[in-house]
């Protein structure tokens, strides 16, 4: 199964400290090593994005940034054999600012994707 996992948090004025850096580092070679992590990446500010959205037939733009006090700031797919251990990389990505970043406050939204286990095979 696969899952992504999106990173909302404040962008701060500082960057994170080398040694939060250094620990998420490790922590995605672990996971790498272990088969779980599949992609990864940091996402710039919303004021660099875009929102297009569908309402009542209609089609809108509107440029970043965008209202939410908490911005997506990064994302990772894992490949995993539950939502349990999907959920665990997640903890523990978080434990990582917890423990060298006390300051910073987010969240991890784990959200599964859709795989062919997950439709019937046709008939």
């Amino acid at each position: 199964m696969r899952y992504l996992t999106l990173l909302r948090g404040r962008h701060s004025a500082t960057p994170p400290p080398p040694e939060v850096m250094a620990a998420i580092m490790a922590l995605g070679e672990e996971a790498t090593k272990a088969g779980a992590l599949l992609d990864t990446a940091g996402l710039a500010p919303g004021a660099a994005g875009a929102r297009v959205s569908l309402t009542g037939g209609e089609l809108a733009t509107v440029d970043g940034p965008f209202a939410e006090s908490k911005e997506v700031i990064s994302y990772a797919i894992y490949e995993v054999r539950s939502k349990e251990e999907a959920v665990e990389w997640a903890a523990r990505f978080l434990r990582v600012h917890r423990d060298l970043w006390p300051e910073w406050e987010g969240e991890v939204e784990v959200l599964k994707l859709f795989g062919p286990e997950d439709f019937p095979a046709p008939a």
